[in-house]
């Protein structure tokens, strides 16, 4: 019985060992980009998303935690506004601040996670417009970038960060497109 559990052990101290080992080769940071091409001008769509208040009808996050705490301060919208939210598992804690807002083509927020992972992000929305037969479009892009803790890249060995926010950030840009586009 004994040989049994220092077999487990070992094989255990391998697996862990290995993860560690993958964990240690990921990137010191990480991007995740999607865009979605919208059928109004970046004067339309950039109100949507230089007021946090406005993120109620669009954000995939708005939606995870009925009962999400928000608090908003600062300036009402653009540079200098504040949102902070406390919710479940599913959204945690954390605060985001616009540190650029420049009418009507480009947003940046420092984004800063506090529970369930602690992680200190930004966050760019850029609105570009296109030009094409149908009329006015826009492409509206949203990143995300930031350093990768360890405890980031112990979870990247086992998921993909593209994937898991890639599609809460398309569905964000659709809710956006349909807003902007009503």
């Amino acid at each position: 019985m004994l040989e049994i559990i220092a077999i487990i052990v070992i094989v255990l101290a391998i697996a862990v060992a290995i993860v560690l080992v993958l964990a240690a080769t990921k990137p010191g940071s990480f991007s995740v980009q999607r865009s979605i091409s919208v059928k109004a001008g970046p004067e339309k769509i950039f109100p949507w998303i230089s007021d946090f208040h406005q993120w109620k009808s669009w954000s995939p996050y708005e939606n995870k935690d009925p009962a999400m705490k928000r608090s908003y301060s600062g300036a009402a919208s653009g540079k200098g506004a504040v949102y902070g939210w406390e919710g479940n598992k599913n959204v945690g804690s954390g605060r985001m601040e616009i540190l650029d807002a420049s009418m009507p083509s480009k947003i940046v927020i420092k984004l800063d996670f506090f529970t369930p992972f602690e992680g200190h992000n930004t966050a760019e929305f850029t609105m570009l417009p296109q030009g094409d037969a149908t009329g006015v479009a826009t492409n509206v892009t949203w990143l995300m970038h930031g350093p990768a803790s360890f405890m980031s890249k112990v979870m990247q060995v086992f998921m993909s960060l593209d994937h898991m926010i890639g599609k809460d950030f398309e569905a964000g840009l659709v809710n956006l497109k349909n807003l902007a586009e009503k």
